[in-house]
């Protein structure tokens, strides 16, 4: 929201954005000197314009970069000042104040602090369990057997994928947040690649019979990042085994857009209440452990493929997840 200041340090336009921000009927405000119009201090209490002094400073001046400021009652409010001249060491012809809330800062301040808490959490243990194990093989090896150091590394091991795990997670978000996430379009078999996830879990001692997947062929051709399909993948056959029951069912069929693959378990299931949260930073489930960013990085891969993800009520009564990939092609195909 922007107030413009006259040569005579008058306001020559107030509008409604202004008048909320600042409490301010306009006809109070328009034509009113600029210490009246807009009356703020900084956080000493010290009168702004008058410490300020935009149009008797210094000639070389081109504004102010914005800072907290005090309006009357104490509201704080983000302001910054843009000073017009004619020529470029000329007298100032108009002042252009610009007025923020503070509310988007502060939930952005408040989620880059949960972010850092969340990481500085998830990194302390692996860390700490890193150090502990190869300063005691470092300090005793010839104390244990083979067995016992095979263990204490594959924990070592287990742990620095942990470490990558989180640190690759930290740079999709910051990816994410900046629309700088890319995507490297090849041909991607999706049947395949959610038949490889399962192997990996039953490798990992989960029952065979638990997943039932599900096939609609023929399937059009996907053009997608094998990579970021296997990251969608990954977490949410992840998360349905984590915090769902039952049999985890995945179904791949043809869209009228493009390709759809959903993951849906028979476990509990997810509130009404929570489902618009699901897709938020930090969200869980359950108390069984993770960051709560998976399903954020799983939403903004999607959406950088052009996609949607939904969330819902399985069959089951469980946790649905559904994405739909559009049908789409390498650029040197399209152009």
């Amino acid at each position: 929201m922007q107030v413009p200041f006259l040569s005579d340090g008058r306001a020559g336009r107030v509008n409604a954005a202004a008048a909320r921000i600042t409490a301010l009927a306009p006809e109070q405000a328009l034509g009113a000197p600029i210490d009246r119009a807009l009356p703020l201090e900084d956080l000493e209490g010290r009168r702004w314009w008058a410490l300020t002094d935009p149009y008797g400073g210094l000639a070389t001046r081109r504004g102010q970069p914005e800072r907290n400021l005090l309006l009357p009652g104490g509201r704080e409010v983000l302001v910054s000042a843009s000073y017009i001249r004619t020529h470029p060491t000329g007298p100032v012809r108009r002042l252009v104040v610009t007025l923020r809330g503070t509310e988007a800062r502060r939930r952005t301040e408040r989620s880059h602090a949960e972010l850092i808490a969340t990481v500085a959490h998830e990194l302390r243990s692996p860390l700490t369990s890193v150090k502990g194990f190869t300063a005691t093989l470092l300090a005793k090896w010839e104390r244990f057997t083979d067995d016992q150091k095979r263990l204490m590394l594959e924990t070592v091991d287990a742990d620095a994928n942990r470490v990558t795990r989180l640190i690759t997670e930290l740079l999709d978000i910051s990816r994410i947040d900046s629309g700088r996430l890319e995507v490297r379009r090849q041909p991607v078999d999706i049947a395949t690649a959610v038949g490889r996830h399962v192997q990996a879990l039953t490798a990992n001692g989960q029952a065979p019979e638990r997943f039932l997947v599900s096939i609609s062929r023929p399937l059009p051709d996907l053009w997608a990042d094998p990579d970021k399909i296997d990251q969608i993948l990954g977490n949410l056959l992840e998360n349905a085994v984590r915090h769902g029951d039952g049999t985890v069912t995945i179904g791949v069929s043809p869209h009228e857009k493009g390709t759809a693959v959903t993951v849906s378990d028979e476990g509990p299931g997810i509130p009404e209440e929570s489902m618009a949260r699901v897709f938020t930073r930090f969200w869980r489930g359950s108390k069984r452990g993770g960051t709560g960013l998976g399903l954020y990085i799983v939403k903004g891969i999607v959406e950088a493929h052009g996609g949607t993800i939904t969330v819902g009520r399985g069959p089951g009564g469980g946790a649905e997840f559904r994405f739909i990939l559009p049908v789409s092609a390498p650029a040197y195909l399209t152009q």
